[in-house]
């Protein structure tokens, strides 16, 4: 990832309906939404959804599939991670103590939810 590329990411999350769309994404991986549903759950029309979509498939930051009559987007967390991965490659001056944190609060994200206990 270069500087551009990373203007491109930022440029097309500095959206509301954007950043809402793409975080709806995230929390539906890996299975995706078809388009008509990311719209209605954003309460988007859905032209205005669709250009939404395109910029951020354009920046990298989603992918589609066609799956019938209905096009399924995804998260493309793979450019999420390089684009942490940029934004932090120089972190720390060689003190990971100092990135710690950061690190430890990516670690949540990806912890299945609690089940209950049994007594």
């Amino acid at each position: 990832m270069d500087t551009n590329n990373a203007i491109d990411i930022f440029a097309a999350l500095a959206q509301a309906t954007r950043q809402e769309a793409f975080r709806l994404l995230v929390a539906h991986e890996p299975e995706g939404l078809p388009a008509g549903e990311i719209a209605r759950l954003l309460a988007v029309p859905h032209n205005t959804m669709s250009s939404h979509l395109a910029v951020l498939a354009r920046a990298g930051l989603v992918r589609s599939e066609r799956q019938s009559r209905s096009i399924i987007y995804r998260a493309d967390l793979e450019a999420i991670r390089e684009t942490v991965q940029f934004l932090v490659q120089d972190c720390c001056g060689g003190r990971p103590d100092v990135c710690q944190p950061l690190l430890d609060s990516l670690q949540p994200c990806c912890t299945p939810p609690a089940t209950g206990e049994s007594s």
